[in-house]
């Protein structure tokens, strides 16, 4: 009982930091510039952060499963290219929607063939699909972004639900979903379990490969949805689009708690970590800070991310350790 509750309030403590944190980014950028805290700044917060997190939410079954990913970015590209396509070519929009999250599902079992049947590293397996498949974005459109025309495909990037915009409740939608899959189902354990140590995992008679094949699926799946709305918000597919994406998810990621090494975090935190890292690079951009320093400041983000995750994973290694010395 008692060690239960002091896991409850370290999970506690380290939301609260996040909470922190996300009120110190607030203050600053509203003292900088007052609209930030206005609410039609507030909805482009969450707009901005429609596409990062569903990204996250891929990532946080990914990490917790002992992967990674860095082929988000050209997913999103290719199935908004492929989907404007597809419509403009005269397919109705639904087939054109299921085809392009076919593609991600075949992208996805591209991805998790490379890490189980070849046994390449994620980051090594993902950059390949990241310059393959950003390549065809490319090749597919002439290198031009496709304008869209079709009109539930452009509703799909306006439509608003009490003054939200669609793309914000589908994250929610996407979150509510993944999350209590990972934290009240026999698959969301496993998950966990592969990530803790996919030798005990097999022993205990998991299939590490089917896991870790499906956690790259529903990352394609996630990555095609976003897309798909990002096309419908800038009423076109582009090639060159959503650049570094993965690396904003990652370290939203990172930020709300999951492990870079497996097997420890939760959805909770990444929402956290999702409103953090888009409310610092909104506030960059309205504070007028030039775009190369822009990239110092995400970078710095990033490394802030790895240092707290690394000394979190130090605090939990002491904390095994003195617990095994008391059982001795």
């Amino acid at each position: 009982m008692e060690k239960n509750i002091k896991n409850r309030i370290k999970i506690n403590g380290d939301k609260i930091v996040l909470l922190a944190a996300i009120v110190v980014v607030f203050g600053l950028f509203t003292s900088l510039n007052r609209n930030f805290l206005s609410v039609t700044n507030l909805i482009n917060i969450l707009v901005a952060a429609s596409l990062v997190g569903l990204v996250a939410v891929g990532h946080t079954y990914l990490i917790i499963a002992g992967q990674n990913d860095l082929s988000p970015g050209s997913v999103a590209a290719f199935s908004g290219v492929a989907a404007a396509l597809l419509v403009g070519k005269g397919v109705p929009f639904g087939a054109a929607v299921l085809l392009t999250i076919a593609g991600g599902v075949l992208m996805g079992l591209f991805n998790s063939f490379m890490v189980n049947r070849i046994h390449l590293e994620a980051f090594i397996a993902t950059l390949v699909t990241q310059s393959i498949i950003r390549g065809f974005a490319y090749i597919i459109c002439g290198g031009k972004p496709i304008s869209i025309s079709n009109k539930t495909f452009l509703i799909l990037g306006k439509a608003r639900i009490l003054n939200i915009p669609l793309s914000v409740w589908i994250m929610v939608i996407c979150i509510i979903i993944f999350g209590i899959i990972l934290s009240k189902t026999k698959f969301g354990r496993s998950v966990y379990a592969i990530g803790g140590s996919m030798e005990a995992a097999r022993l205990a008679g998991l299939n590490p490969q089917r896991i870790i094949a499906t956690c790259y699926v529903m990352m394609g799946v996630l990555c095609s949805i976003g897309g798909i709305i990002f096309a419908a918000r800038m009423n076109s597919g582009q090639p060159a689009a959503n650049v570094n994406l993965e690396f904003d998810a990652i370290t939203a990621v990172i930020l709300g708690g999951v492990s870079f090494i497996g097997g420890v975090g939760n959805m909770g935190g990444t929402i956290l970590g999702i409103i953090l890292i888009q409310s610092f690079n909104t506030g960059l951009t309205m504070v007028n800070v030039p775009s190369f320093w822009q990239f110092v400041a995400k970078g710095g983000l990033l490394l802030f991310a790895l240092a707290t995750d690394y000394m979190r994973k130090q605090k939990r290694e002491r904390d095994l350790l003195a617990a095994s010395m008391k059982n001795l």
